[in-house]
């Protein structure tokens, strides 16, 4: 359907500006991205818009004026109900509406872009119907890249299967970010948790996995986890945790962020948090001559972040590893009648422009994240209970803080700084901000009011805190990765407490108001306010994204507890081991990426050393 009355309603395109009437093609495009019931959902909604209007007015959105248009919205936004699902509709909207204001702007000379070391890539449609290796790595991401490197470097002829594609630093650097976006999310980054409430999601596809499209924030797994991990689950590894994490700084570059190209997002995160008197610091990330183009969620223009395909995998393929692109593991391949019981023989792999092919190999490592469990299910080896269960997203939600100055907050690092007042309670506060539109921040308001909020987003500061979480989620299927996850209340009245500790910095650092992100209540001028906002609200009134899914083929000692053993081996079959965040038994609490990745060494080269 045409999108053109849809968007010029919610984001009050009168005309007088061109950026506007672009965004209606700029949201097709979006829209074509996503998953059919996510696309379908949007159109659906859009068209049942249209038809309110024709009957309230006679005419389609298209076919009213910029105020009747507004007259419409204004009776939509009178039912309290229907807010929160008018907010879900604006996120795609605001996607494509914040990239088309980006572009008016003058735009930065172009920064330096570094040279991309060499990767051994070959597309799957290139690849031989039948081959062998000593070991197959399903996936490229933090937990991948790491396993194959460890394995290369022992001598195993390595193969590492990636679904998604490679992309180099230059071709990030000659696109908008938004057209980058869709190309490096699975499902255009519309993958959702399904439940009370429901969250999104977003996970990378690409050559480096989420590492292409993550903060680079890196923190070390803190003691009290590593000491959980090992007393209440078993998982033994841990106990070694403390030189990989070392040896995974060392790779990655890990040092704190410089204050130079923090921006005034940082800054005023730091200088609220210094007046309240708590403790914040600017973050160490794996990001060694950060320019600041705030676009690490989208692939780092410069080449200065260090995702797994600058700075893991060019190693593993210099000691032999070779990766294959546009490759969709369909099973893991299984002897049933070794000796000692079922083992690894290899995997079977669907062509991106289809086909299949077969790579025989008596070692393979699972390194899919979210996409483990149905893949381990397909292969037959998804018979232990706990198998899918014991997942942890690390809930998240933001809000904003409007100052009287221009902050720019897509200038600088993305993230930035971390706040660790509350971490102890299971709150961790980060200052990040995104490309406008690309964040979990929603904007508030529809037509006119959402215009001027767009328009005057220069002002906004914006702080994002994530839970520690109580594992609550599943992930479900076969064919296709489905999950479910229901909020527990303990960790809903942590969103709450994050919430209002983010009001509280915001107004130390000056802002005038704060944008809680309730669509009911989205404004807060003092903490008072803010007070009274929460006290009315809960929750599910929040909006809510997540990130860092792990723990859902855990390892552990105890055999009915843990899909994988303290090892992490797959239980059932030799031959099967699981390097990525699902190995992980318990929520990390913290950005996961160097747990992932210190994890991955121990289990492989656990492996090597038996």
């Amino acid at each position: 359907m045409n999108l053109t009355g849809f968007v010029a309603s919610l984001i009050a395109d009168d005309g007088t500006a061109g950026w506007p009437s672009r965004v209606p093609a700029r949201l097709d495009a979006v829209l074509d991205s996503m998953p059919l019931p996510a696309r379908a959902g949007v159109r659906s909604a859009a068209r049942a818009l249209d038809a309110y209007a024709v009957v309230r007015t006679g005419r389609g959105l298209a076919a009213l004026t910029t105020g009747e248009r507004e007259s419409v919205l204004a009776s939509l936004a009178a039912r309290p109900a229907l807010l929160p699902l008018l907010d879900v509709l604006k996120v795609p909207v605001l996607l494509a509406a914040g990239t088309e204001h980006m572009l008016q702007r003058p735009r930065r000379a172009p920064r330096p872009v570094r040279t991309d070391p060499p990767l051994d890539c070959t597309p799957a449609g290139e690849w031989p119907d039948r081959s062998t290796a000593d070991a197959v790595v399903v996936g490229s991401g933090a937990g991948g890249a790491m396993a194959a490197r460890t394995l290369a470097r022992a001598g195993l002829d390595v193969v590492v299967l990636e679904e998604g594609r490679h992309h180099s630093t230059a071709s990030f650097a000659g696109r908008a970010p938004l057209e980058r976006f869709a190309e490096l999310y699975r499902d255009g980054g519309a993958t959702v948790a399904l439940g009370r409430p429901p969250l999104l999601l977003p996970v990378g596809r690409a050559v480096g996995g989420t590492t292409v499209v993550n903060s680079g924030t890196c923190y070390r797994t803190p003691d009290h986890v590593v000491e959980r991990w090992t007393k209440d689950f078993g998982f033994v590894l841990a106990e070694r945790l403390g030189p990989y994490l070392d040896e995974t700084e060392r790779t990655l570059n890990v040092a704190t962020q410089p204050l130079d190209v923090l921006g005034r997002n940082g800054r005023i995160a730091l200088a609220g948090a210094e007046h309240l008197g708590w403790r914040a610091a600017p973050l160490r990330r794996n990001a060694p001559g950060c320019l600041g183009s705030c676009q690490c969620v989208v692939g780092c223009p410069t080449g200065a972040k260090q995702s797994v395909q600058l700075s893991v995998l060019p190693d593993a393929c210099a000691a032999g590893a070779r990766i294959v692109t546009g490759a969709r593991v369909r099973r893991v391949l299984v002897d049933p009648d070794r000796p000692g019981g079922p083992a690894a023989a290899g995997v079977r792999v669907r062509r991106e422009g289809g086909g299949e092919f077969e790579i025989l190999a008596p070692l393979v490592v699972v390194a899919g994240a979210l996409q483990s469990p149905p893949l381990l299910r397909r292969s037959g080896l998804g018979g232990h209970p706990r198998l899918g269960r014991n997942l942890s997203v690390h809930p998240a939600t933001s809000v904003a803080g409007r100052f009287d100055e221009p902050v720019t907050a897509w200038e600088g690092v993305l993230q930035s700084v971390g706040v660790e007042e509350h971490h102890d309670g299971g709150v961790l506060i980060e200052a990040t901000a995104t490309p406008p539109g690309m964040g979990s921040f929603v904007l508030p308001g529809l037509g006119g009011e959402l215009r001027r909020e767009l328009e005057d987003a220069d002002r906004l500061a914006t702080l994002g805190a994530m839970i520690a979480d109580r594992p609550s989620g599943r992930v479900l299927g076969r064919e296709r990765t489905l999950l479910r996850y229901d909020l527990d209340r303990r960790d809903g009245d942590r969103l709450m407490r994050a919430v209002r500790a983010m009001g509280e910095i915001l107004f130390a650092a000056g802002a005038r108001e704060v944008l809680t992100g309730i669509p009911t209540a989205p404004r807060a001028r003092d903490l008072g306010e803010l007070d009274a906002v929460l006290a009315a609200a809960g929750p599910r009134k929040l909006h809510l994204s997540a990130y860092h899914p792990t723990g859902t083929v855990a390892a552990g000692s105890d055999p009915e507890r843990s899909p994988a053993d303290a090892g992490g081996r797959l239980r059932g079959v030799t031959g099967v081991l699981v390097a990525d965040a699902s190995v992980l038994p318990g929520c990390p609490e913290v950005n996961p990426q160097l747990s992932i990745m210190a994890a991955a060494l121990a289990v492989t080269e656990a492996y090597l050393e038996r």
